[in-house]
């Protein structure tokens, strides 16, 4: 009933999105006199903003065309190495780039948006590698013949993957993936597997969630695992090919995040209404851009989900030593020949301080000259993957951090 419930609201806002952006359109016709009295740029701008936070939203595209390598512009074209059902590994494959770059696979967050989000990190990160992604697919257009997802299941794909890149490469895990990331170079250098990353990078993940816990770790704690199971689980109406999957559904995960910072989203949109009545067109495209992102969410499968939250969020199976892939132990000890940099940011309220860096302390058979650690001073949580301060500071110390690495494993 619940997902039923929000396809009525969906539906209902999508018309009247197209009516208020209708009457913006009208009342900033120059043709109209309506447009030159004196109310009309605030009721415009007001339909306006209406129009944008209540449109539907689907998976974004990245639209990376083109990078500078060297000073010289390089087209760019997306390529599929491999499909899965719940999702593809991409490829940003840039014609006439040079050879022999580090190949870097950056591990996008099921978190409830795509993997668009990463798309500034994409951006930085395209004209030193050969950059891979984690395309992960929404959970609703997945038919039940398909098969299940949980956690087991991701590392399994991170593993894949790493394969189909093959030899040599590096991994950079955004937040919640740092978990199956790390379980993944244990398994493979367990292994001895001949794909087994030269280097892992953290950023902002979760890997030990006691340490300075936030209001999202609380959430997690404090109530049993049987609520998240009786509460947020959702049923894919029959609209969609996943009709009948219980999934944790994106919209809910965008509700607690906007929720999380409610008076911050509202003075965002009230700075745009703000652009808007003033002739600002650009500075409102900004809001747009961000939002359209922001809003663009996908549903996670039940199975996944609970998974994460019980191994993760409550147990915190990892940091004691008591994970498991597939009936084996993931062993942090067994980590002796893939490089890892923990990346925390100093104002991170989703992934608190410590919480990151805890994957270095675990790593017991590996070399200390091999763990790198950077406190990235008054960055948020996006800030340590997107914008200027990403750019600026800490990809330079990701990119210095893959060179030193970049040889081949003992």
């Amino acid at each position: 009933m619940l997902y039923d419930a929000y396809e009525v609201q969906r539906s209902w806002l999508a018309g009247a999105s197209q009516l208020a952006n209708w009457g913006s359109t009208w009342l900033n016709s120059p043709g109209n006199p309506l447009r030159y009295s004196g109310m009309s740029p605030y009721i415009a701008a007001s339909l306006d903003v209406f129009a944008h936070a209540s449109a539907p939203r689907g998976k974004p595209a990245f639209d990376i065309f083109d990078t500078t390598v060297a000073g010289k512009l390089l087209p760019v074209r997306e390529e599929i190495v491999l499909r899965k059902p719940f999702g593809q590994l991409k490829h940003f494959v840039k014609d006439g780039g040079p050879e022999g770059q580090p190949k870097l696979l950056i591990v996008a967050p099921m978190s409830g948006h795509y993997a668009t989000l990463l798309r500034g990190t994409v951006e930085r990160m395209l004209p030193g590698h050969e950059v891979f992604i984690t395309d992960w697919q929404d959970a609703k257009l997945v038919p039940l013949e398909r098969g299940r997802f949980d956690l087991d299941d991701y590392i399994d794909y991170l593993i894949e993957f790493l394969a189909a890149i093959g030899p040599g490469a590096h991994m950079l895990a955004v937040c919640q993936p740092s978990v199956p990331a790390y379980a993944a170079v244990a398994v493979m250098n367990a292994d001895a597997h001949p794909c087994t990353p030269a280097s892992l990078t953290m950023m902002g993940g979760p890997v030990d969630t006691r340490e300075a816990p936030t209001a999202v770790n609380s959430l997690a704690t404090e109530r049993p695992h049987a609520w998240f199971q009786n509460n947020v689980v959702a049923t894919v109406p029959g609209i969609y090919p996943g009709g009948g999957r219980k999934v944790y559904p994106g919209f809910l995960q965008l509700a607690g995040f906007m929720t999380m910072n409610l008076g911050s989203h509202l003075m965002s949109h009230w700075e745009m209404f703000k652009h808007l009545v003033v002739g600002d067109e650009e500075s409102a495209d900004a809001t747009r851009d961000f939002y359209d992102e922001y809003r663009s969410v996908c549903d996670m499968t039940a199975e996944f989900y609970l998974q994460t939250v019980d191994v993760v969020f409550q147990r915190h199976l990892l940091p004691k030593g008591e994970m498991t892939h597939r009936g084996r132990s993931v062993d942090p000890a067994a980590i002796t020949r893939t490089a890892l940099l923990a990346v925390e940011g100093e104002r991170d309220d989703i992934s608190g301080i410590g919480q990151t860096k805890a994957a270095l302390d675990l790593a017991t058979g590996l070399a200390e000259e091999k763990k790198h650690y950077l406190m990235a001073k008054e960055v948020g949580h996006y800030g340590i993957f997107n914008g200027r301060k990403w750019r600026e500071r800490i990809a330079p110390v990701v990119e210095k951090f893959i060179v030193d690495n970049n040889k081949p494993l003992n």
